[in-house]
C-alpha cells in the first residue's frame, strides 16, 4: 500500500511519500482501499507539531477519508465488499458522552489516518457513504461536516428563525451556512474578502461581514438582529475572536467553540457569560449517530459539500500548503485513486 507519513520530525517538509505492507483485516475488521482524503486544520496543526507535540511518529496523518469496502474480516455484517464508506473519525464514539478512551480512537493521530490508499478499520467505525455524493464530496464530512452539525443541531437545537454567525468560509463555517439554511435558519458570514462573501450569499447566507473593512464584525452582526444579537455564533478563531463573539450574541444565546485558528491561549472574558447568560459548548466533532443523521439529512435535501480544489495524490504536499494559505473557499480535497 501506498501512503503518507509524518517522519524524523514535524513540518510539510517531513511530510514523506513511503510504502507499507497490504494489510489483511482481522475479526470484525474491514479494509477500505480509499478514494478520497479531505484537509483539516487539525490534520495540518497534526503535521507540523502543533497539535500533539508529544505525538508518537511515524504517523499516517488526516482524520477524514471515503472509499470502497474491498474486504472483510470474520464476523462482520454491518458492511460488505463493493460498499462506499466514509471512517468516523473517533472510532470507538458511537453515541453518548466523549470519554478519554474516545479521545484516543481518533484517525489522523494518535491513530494512522487517511492519506494513503487503504486503511483497515473496525466495522463499528465505518458510515454508509450518501448515494448522492461522489467519494471527493463524502471525503469532506467525517470531521467538518459531522462538527458543524454537532455544534448547530446535536447540542445547539437549532430552529427555524434564529440567526446564526459564522466566521468566515473555511469547510466547517460553509458546511454550517449549508446546514442553518436547510435547517431554516437565517446566517451572517464574515470575511476578509469581498468576493467570498458573495459566493456565500450566492449559498444561502443573508448577510456578509467584511471584518476587515468592519473590524467591529460585532457591532454589525448585532445591528443585523435589531441590537437583541445572534442566537448562535460557531466560533472558529479562538482566543481573537472570542471576545467579539461573546459580544455579538444576545442574552440566553451560544457559543460553539470549534477551533484555533487565531490562536488557542488566552484570557477568558468570564463576566458577559455570566451576566449574558451565556452557553459556551466545545465542540470535539461528534459520534456515529450523529454522523448517520447528519447523512440522512444531506441525503434528503440533495445537499452536495462545497469542494474548493482536489489535489492528486503525488500533490499532497501542495495541498497541505493550499490549506495553509487560507485562500480556499469550502474544503480542500487530495484524490487518493
Amino acid at each position: 500500500m501506498k501512503a503518507y507519513e509524518i517522519r524524523d520530525g514535524f513540518g510539510l517538509d517531513k511530510l514523506v511519500s513511503c510504502e507499507r505492507p497490504d494489510p489483511v483485516p482481522g475479526p470484525f475488521q474491514v479494509r477500505v482501499r480509499v478514494k478520497a482524503t479531505s484537509l483539516n486544520y487539525r490534520d495540518l496543526m497534526m503535521v507540523e507539531g502543533r497539535y500533539n507535540p508529544r505525538q508518537k511518529l511515524p504517523l499516517v496523518p488526516n482524520s477524514d477519508g471515503a472509499g470502497v469496502v474491498d474486504a472483510v474480516g470474520p464476523g462482520v455484517t454491518r458492511v460488505k465488499p463493493g460498499d462506499r464508506v466514509m471512517g468516523l473519525f473517533a472510532q470507538t464514539w458511537l453515541a453518548g458522552e466523549l470519554s478519554r478512551s474516545v479521545q484516543g480512537s481518533t484517525l489522523g493521530g494518535p491513530l494512522d489516518g487517511a492519506l494513503a490508499d487503504t486503511l483497515v478499520l473496525h466495522e463499528a467505525g465505518v458510515v454508509h457513504t450518501p448515494p448522492h455524493l461522489t467519494d471527493e464530496e463524502a471525503s469532506t464530512l467525517p470531521c467538518t461536516a459531522l462538527t458543524a452539525w454537532s455544534a448547530l443541531v446535536t447540542h445547539g437545537a437549532l430552529k427555524a428563525g434564529d440567526t446564526v454567525l459564522l466566521q468566515g468560509t473555511g469547510g466547517v463555517s460553509i458546511f454550517a451556512l449549508q446546514i442553518a439554511r436547510m435547517m431554516g435558519a437565517r446566517v451572517l458570514i464574515t470575511s476578509s474578502r469581498d468576493d467570498k462573501l458573495e459566493r456565500a450569499r450566492a449559498l444561502g447566507a443573508h448577510e456578509g461581514i467584511n471584518y476587515v473593512t468592519t473590524p467591529d464584525w460585532d457591532k454589525a452582526a448585532r445591528s443585523l438582529t435589531g441590537g437583541s444579537g445572534v442566537d448562535h455564533v460557531v466560533e472558529v478563531g479562538g482566543a481573537g475572536t472570542m471576545e467579539k463573539s461573546l459580544k455579538a450574541v444576545r442574552l440566553g444565546g451560544t457559543v460553539s467553540v470549534i477551533g484555533v485558528l487565531s490562536g488557542g491561549a488566552g484570557a477568558v472574558p468570564v463576566t458577559p457569560i455570566l451576566m449574558g447568560n451565556l452557553r459556551v459548548q466545545g465542540i470535539f466533532v461528534g459520534h456515529r449517530q450523529s454522523f448517520e443523521a447528519l447523512n440522512r439529512a444531506l441525503t434528503l435535501h440533495g445537499v452536495r459539500p462545497v469542494v474548493d480544489r482536489v489535489f492528486p495524490f503525488s500533490e499532497a504536499r501542495a495541498a497541505f500548503e493550499h490549506l495553509k494559505s487560507g485562500a480556499h473557499f469550502g474544503k480542500v480535497v487530495i484524490r487518493v485513486e
